[in-house]
């Protein structure tokens, strides 16, 4: 192993990283001056130039937000581990395998965690195996929570996802530096991070700066109207004890609004989160979502899709078997809860429950409601959405089901939310152990092999090597024995 440090130009300043095994690492490089005082709650601004040469070698602070923790599982490798403070953290990360090449395919990872938490630089998506794939890759951080996703009377709207747009302006105007195309850039993400690119894809303010999208376990459809938005901001406001504007809560400390985010991620005290039509987006799961009706998301981002507003642009979208195991498996919810208790909790945020669950198998004896209720908010929540982006979309579309199993929780775990990121970074041995989320023993590298070559010919060509996803609706399943299969029709 041979590390050396390298310096490179960017249009604010030269940043100074390291280069070990063929890869250069630049971490903390800034899109977008610190959001502090008067640029607390507003819109991303431009980073002030600087002299002489920034060290970009060790990890700066990321984005304000609580630590969260899932009994009997270590989510620190995809979620990291919390709140590294520090003010200049609108920042990115870059791996490159060669910053003097030229033309290299990009890919810009935005990463997931309920827009509450997350980091580009948890363990998982560490990028030197994907650069050394022979692409540039960008991981971003952005606003979450309160001071991003929290519409306020004097402030920007959908901070986080002008946040996401400011950082692809910095790669169009910038990325050549470190060896990457500007006219090549793939933008993928996973959850939170994949819901966001599904707002992208329909926003009119990040039309041209990507050519390529990869959502996986999203879609383009959790995001709230501005009322219920506002009222939620009414109930963070009132927990602060400050006037309903942005002007008021920047008059608290960043830590104040954390503590009161953290009381409200309770669900029965966030107050009444549904539309019009009695369905909450978010479905119970968070409160933070994109809203609709700004300049970022003049309309529901999947009616712009369906009208053509990313039709230039290549989708691979998809989803995991069995995404709520994520979250029921580990609780033990999924042995215990009862069918009243599915009924309850998907009765407040879903008008038709009843309906759904009893579509789905459930009884009057209750057997398994834990089971039908995590079949159902896998439906709701991801592979539903996944399958309308995909019926959506008016450009080439490329569809993927991840199905192999992770034996964790004695096989219960299964294929749940996250688990293909390990496969997709080439970072297996992050996330295997008997609390890792691949557990025991280690997870099949031929599938890692699999994904990672197929997201990166997809970032490449637009084709992940199997058929696009057409009107005969194939789709390839992601295992140990991959297969092309026809999603049937719902």
């Amino acid at each position: 192993m041979v590390s050396a440090n390298v310096i490179v130009s960017t249009v604010a300043g030269r940043v100074e990283g390291t280069t070990a095994d063929g890869v250069s690492r630049f971490l903390g490089v800034p899109f977008a001056a610190p959001p502090v005082g008067a640029l607390r709650f507003a819109a991303p601004a431009p980073v002030p130039a600087w002299d002489g040469i920034r060290d970009a070698s060790k990890p700066g602070p990321n984005a304000p937000q609580n630590t969260r923790a899932f009994p009997g599982l270590d989510l620190a490798p995809i979620i990291g581990t919390g709140w590294r403070e520090g003010e200049d953290y609108l920042t990115v990360d870059v791996w490159t395998p060669d910053p003097t090449a030229t033309g290299l395919p990009v890919m810009v990872f935005v990463h997931g965690g309920a827009f509450v938490a997350g980091e580009p630089g948890a363990p998982t998506y560490d990028g030197t195996a994907l650069a050394g794939a022979g692409v540039v890759l960008v991981s971003v951080t952005y606003r979450l929570g309160v001071e991003g996703f929290l519409p306020l009377p004097g402030g920007a709207t959908n901070i986080g996802l002008r946040d996401q747009i400011a950082a692809l302006e910095w790669v169009r105007e910038n990325v050549s530096a470190f060896g990457g195309d500007p006219d090549l850039v793939t933008v993928f993400g996973e959850s939170a991070g994949a819901m966001s690119i599904g707002c992208l894809l329909g926003s009119p303010r990040a039309r041209g700066l990507f050519r390529r999208a990869i959502v996986q376990s999203g879609g383009a459809e959790m995001v709230r109207t501005a009322e219920p938005s506002s009222r939620y901001a009414r109930v963070v406001t009132d927990a602060l004890g400050v006037e309903f504007s942005a002007d008021g809560v920047r008059g608290r400390p960043v830590a104040d609004a954390l503590a009161v985010q953290e009381t409200l991620a309770d669900p029965l005290k966030r107050g009444d989160l549904r539309e019009p039509d009695g369905t909450d987006p978010g479905l119970g799961l968070g409160a933070f979502l994109p809203v609709v009706g700004d300049d970022v998301l003049p309309e529901p981002p999947l009616d712009a899709l369906a009208a053509g507003s990313a039709a230039d642009v290549d989708v691979l979208v998809g989803a995991n078997a069995e995404e709520m195991n994520l979250y029921l498996v580990p609780t033990g919810a999924i042995e215990v809860m009862t069918a009243d208790q599915v009924r309850m909790a998907l009765g407040m945020v879903r008008p038709d429950a009843t309906e759904l669950l009893t579509a789905a198998g459930l009884d009057e004896t209750g057997a398994h409601a834990g089971q039908v209720f995590a079949a159902v908010m896998t439906e709701l929540v991801f592979r539903g959405p996944v399958r309308r982006l995909a019926e959506a979309h008016t450009g080439s579309t490329h569809v993927y089901d991840f199905a192999w199993r992770s034996p964790a929780f004695d096989g219960r775990l299964g294929a749940c939310h996250g688990l293909e990121l390990p496969f997709v970074f080439g970072t297996l041995s992050s996330a295997t152990g008997t609390s890792g989320l691949l557990g025991e023993p280690a997870a099949p590298q031929a599938v890692s092999d699999l994904v990672q070559a197929a997201w990166v010919a997809f970032a490449r060509t637009g084709d992940p090597g199997w058929p696009a996803f057409d009107a005969a609706r194939r789709v390839l399943r992601i295992d140990v024995d991959p297969d092309v299969v026809t999603l049937p029709q719902v």
